[in-house]
């Protein structure tokens, strides 16, 4: 089961605004008719109930939604992106890599996340017309789309969470419960991944078991398969600990409980406090008075409810479900102990600096102006030029040394300083 991934996702630019004229037949000195781009497509995470891993993204984990059309002569617009839906299953948490927060956590089946929202697309030569300038030379250039990379982590939502020792008959139950059909056999570690089982009571009534799989002693501390499933523990309303009453294996259904409950504690002290079951399994290998005799041990030294029941016969399985149903409705939804937070966009600042005698300018308000003028037309260098002024930028050239003559590279394109 793959339950944690990493991914890379960009959402598509906007679309270069455009520096056009109106050309027609009678209007040979038409105005400014630049048209707008269009919008960068989005990215959005939708749950969905037919997943139930993120193996979707075990070899491909870099997304990049479209970016919007530049705009076209005549006020025509570039045409939008197209935006990219990824489908994650229901109990998805999305983290933002670097951050310990919670950016969204998916619970219902439909539920829809805009994780990198899609550049604005730019204004054309149109919009800048004014009664002092009725022919600008330049344009706006499309904003660029959110990017970030994201951490997937799935936990399992259910309402029951089934723990046990292996052999104990999890899988075995919860097939007689439900109608999943989990692999069974007579040995440890059948169960390598959780397994989920729907449990029908009544029309538009049910509830979901979770089997959790390899919790022995150590697992809290990455001794066998334990550490990687107890995570799933964490979402579920009600713990039923499944013991092996008849000690068929020289095990004592005491002391497992004890030791699951501190590899759980261990892990997180919360899971010790959810309501528990102590479901008794393999009943039908004792006798009648063993049986009662052992039952009210249990029963007075954890003081837990506790239910005798026998997958291999059926016996009590019924009694079973409905208690455990009546129990999980009277609960509350499980919420994250965890901190939510908006996702992070990092900015580069303007930055001004010399090496080997050239003169570098960078920085994400440099590069819109930059990609918004026309070095052919002075009405759209003196635009820049006046942009330069206004952030300080000419005064940080001075004070490094500038003189006339000397390059100033922008991006990769260079140009002669003049004085």
């Amino acid at each position: 089961m793959l339950d944690k991934v990493k991914l890379y996702l960009k959402a598509g630019d906007g679309g270069d605004g455009h520096v056009g004229w109106r050309r027609e037949k009678y209007e040979p000195k038409g105005g400014p008719h630049g048209g707008d781009g269009g919008r960068g497509g989005s990215i959005y995470l939708v749950a969905t109930s037919g997943l139930n891993s993120l193996i979707d993204y075990r070899f491909k984990t870099k997304f990049k939604a479209k970016s919007g059309m530049n705009g076209m002569n005549n006020l025509k617009s570039g045409s939008d992106g197209d935006d990219l839906i990824l489908k994650v299953p229901v109990g998805t948490i999305v983290r933002q890599v670097g951050s310990d927060g919670v950016l969204y956590d998916f619970k219902e089946d439909g539920e829809s996340f805009e994780i990198v929202k899609g550049g604005r697309g730019g204004r054309g030569n149109w919009h800048f017309r004014t009664s002092t300038r009725q022919a600008p030379t330049f344009m706006e250039p499309g904003q660029k789309g959110e990017e970030a990379e994201i951490l997937l982590e799935l936990k399992l939502i259910a309402d029951v969470g089934f723990v046990g020792f292996p052999n104990v008959g999890k899988s075995s139950l919860l097939s007689m419960l439900s109608s999943a059909k989990p692999k069974i056999a007579n040995y440890h570690f059948t169960t390598l991944e959780p397994n989920l089982g729907v449990v029908f009571i009544d029309e538009g009534e049910s509830f979901v078991i979770a089997d959790i799989p390899g919790i022995i002693e150590g697992a809290s501390e990455g001794v066998g398969l334990g550490l990687q499933f107890l995570k799933h523990v964490e979402r579920v309303k009600l713990i039923c600990h499944v013991l092996d009453v008849s000690g068929s294996e020289d095990r004592d259904p005491l002391e497992d409980y004890y030791t699951l409950r501190r590899e759980m504690e261990t892990y997180a002290k919360r899971l010790v406090d959810k309501p528990e079951l102590i479901v008794l399994n393999k009943s039908d290998l004792l006798s009648d008075d063993e049986l009662e005799k052992r039952a009210s041990e249990i029963r007075d030294r954890t003081e837990c409810e506790v239910i005798a029941v026998s997958a291999a016969t059926g016996w009590q399985l019924e009694k079973l479900k409905y208690k455990l149903y009546n129990k999980i409705k009277e609960l509350p939804e499980v919420e994250l102990e965890e901190e939510f937070v908006e996702l992070v966009q990092e900015t580069n600042p303007v930055k001004v600096w010399k090496e080997d005698d050239i003169y570098y300018i960078t920085g994400d308000k440099v590069e819109y102006y930059f990609r918004g003028t026309d070095f052919d037309e002075p009405d759209s260098i003196r635009r820049f030029e006046s942009f330069l002024d206004r952030e300080g930028i000419y005064k940080e050239l001075k004070n490094l040394g500038i003189k006339d003559g000397d390059t100033v590279d922008v991006f990769g394109f260079q140009f002669e300083h003049i004085e």
